[in-house]
């Protein structure tokens, strides 16, 4: 038998959001473009800023289930700048999704937020962040993506 998993809590993104830009509807749902503009990592062992660009591409569902897949980067506070991919889904009860969209706040246990972020970086001090797995859970508000990032043992 495998070994059981386990997490252990690694760090938090704070990602700034600007307003959103909508391609309209593909087909597949409706493609909507969320500017990444800034924000913080704070943990015990990484902390930095969000560097001001990025965005996370998502295509609304006609369910409402929000496929969405992140592109932006970090740099430490030592100096180590770090890519991330974060890809995931949003999902709730239709009526609390429509109150996120107009930008009013929802309690984040309502919705249903997960992701799999995935690192790069040339910095050997964080090299680790390429050589694990990660999951994370997050909550939407009106400015900002809070994500508590987690490693896989």
């Amino acid at each position: 038998m495998a070994t059981e998993l386990q997490t252990r809590y690694v760090f938090t993104i704070t990602a700034r959001i600007a307003e959103v830009t909508s391609a309209g509807d593909i087909g597949a749902g409706v493609r909507r473009i969320v500017p990444i503009v800034g924000g913080e990592v704070r943990g015990e062992t990484v902390n930095g800023k969000v560097l001001p660009f990025g965005a996370d591409f998502q295509i609304i569902r006609p369910s409402e289930l929000i496929e969405l897949e992140a592109k932006y980067a970090f740099e430490t506070d030592d100096g180590a700048v770090v890519y991330v991919e974060n890809k995931g889904i949003r999902f709730g009860p239709v009526e609390l999704l429509e109150k996120l969209k107009r930008g009013e706040p929802v309690d984040p246990k309502l919705i249903y937020f997960r992701t799999v972020p995935r690192f790069e970086t040339g910095a050997e001090k964080y090299r680790w962040l390429m050589q694990h797995i990660f999951i994370a859970s997050a909550a939407r508000h009106a400015d900002r993506v809070v994500i508590d990032v987690h490693q896989v043992l």
